[in-house]
């Protein structure tokens, strides 16, 4: 089986250190006091915004600095993947960039780790304005300063790369894949015609997520299949065994699973073309052979391109979720 690695995911705990002298975790408030609680409550906080603030009003009550302050902020949009809320912070990080004080911070253990972060910000600025060239340039220099932040760094990178890869890709409907069924081949042109656009669900029978998720696919597959996208999984591997377990879960759908289901081919595979690297993953085609989205089928981003090729779709609520409200996009649950 090709392999599919799982990219590493951003998250805050990727750029808090062990500082020495910090509030331990963990211990009994009675412990410490007001202001190491109300610190390290705020450092920790993620509920919501509203929560955050005021977490922030009691920390700045109770003492803490105006550096410590930044660092809550950061961290919680750091947890959100809030990529254009951070890049937004930039002016307060070049401001503090030059009179950083390490006893002023809670999370950065030595300057190099903050100067880094002060890149990273940079970069995301950047990246938000379409400068790749800056963008590289910045983030690199983070990697330089704090190797060890790199976890936090390296999605980035993915990302960048895999959209410079899809906005240079120019589709092919005229393609044709086996179906799983073992009957004739399935020209995708025959999928598209007439059609807003093509959805692809790269999934695995070896996987559990993929086979979890493939009941709320269908769920999927039928909304948007009545909003004129056609929608085809694709399964990566034809070993007999493989075809063999994916036509048994497939048989658990019903006797006609709705959507085109498929096998990759293995002289010209399409996971090589989209760079699949986890799965279950999901590309959009416009009828003209653009690529529109690329990433998890959780991404909020797969909706909104969704929406812009036919207005009239909108996320459907999955088992033991409530309906959307309006036309917001609402994330898929994870299983």
């Amino acid at each position: 089986m090709r392999a599919l690695t799982l990219l590493a995911l951003l998250s805050a705990s990727a750029f808090a250190a062990e500082k020495p002298g910090a509030p331990a975790g963990g211990g009994g408030d009675k412990d410490r006091s007001p202001k190491e609680v109300a610190i390290e409550r705020m450092l920790s906080e993620r509920d919501s915004p509203d929560a955050l603030a005021k977490a922030i009003a009691e920390a700045k009550k109770q003492g803490a600095t105006d550096q410590a302050l930044l660092e809550a902020r950061f961290l919680f949009l750091v947890d959100r993947h809030d990529d254009k809320a951070i890049a937004a912070m930039l002016p307060e990080f070049l401001k503090r960039k030059d009179e950083f004080k390490l006893d002023d911070s809670e999370i950065f253990a030595v300057k190099e780790d903050w100067l880094a972060v002060v890149e990273y910000v940079q970069a995301l600025d950047l990246l938000e304005k379409g400068d790749h060239a800056g963008f590289k340039q910045h983030i690199l220099e983070a990697f330089w300063l704090s190797p060890r932040q790199g976890a936090a760094f390296a999605p980035h990178i993915d990302r960048l790369r895999l959209k410079e890869t899809m906005d240079a890709l120019h589709f092919n409907f005229d393609t044709a894949l086996a179906p799983l069924d073992g009957k004739e081949k399935v020209r995708l042109k025959s999928l598209v015609e007439g059609k807003k656009g093509l959805l692809f669900l790269f999934w695995s029978p070896w996987s559990r997520e993929c086979e979890d998720t493939l009941p709320d696919f269908l769920v999927t597959t039928r909304e948007l299949q009545g909003k004129g996208i056609a929608v085809a999984s694709i399964m990566s591997e034809d070993s007999p065994d493989m075809i063999a377990q994916s036509r048994a879960i497939v048989a658990k759908l019903g006797d006609h699973p709705p959507g085109a289901w498929l096998i990759d081919d293995k002289k010209d595979p399409l996971n090589h073309m989209f760079r699949v690297q986890s799965i279950p993953l999901m590309v959009l085609l416009s009828p003209e052979g653009r690529v529109l989205f690329n990433g998890s089928p959780s991404e909020a981003e797969l909706w909104i391109e969704l929406a812009k090729l036919s207005p009239g779709i909108k996320r459907p609520a999955l088992e033991g979720e409530a309906a959307p409200a309006g036309d917001k996009p609402v994330p898929k649950r994870e299983h």
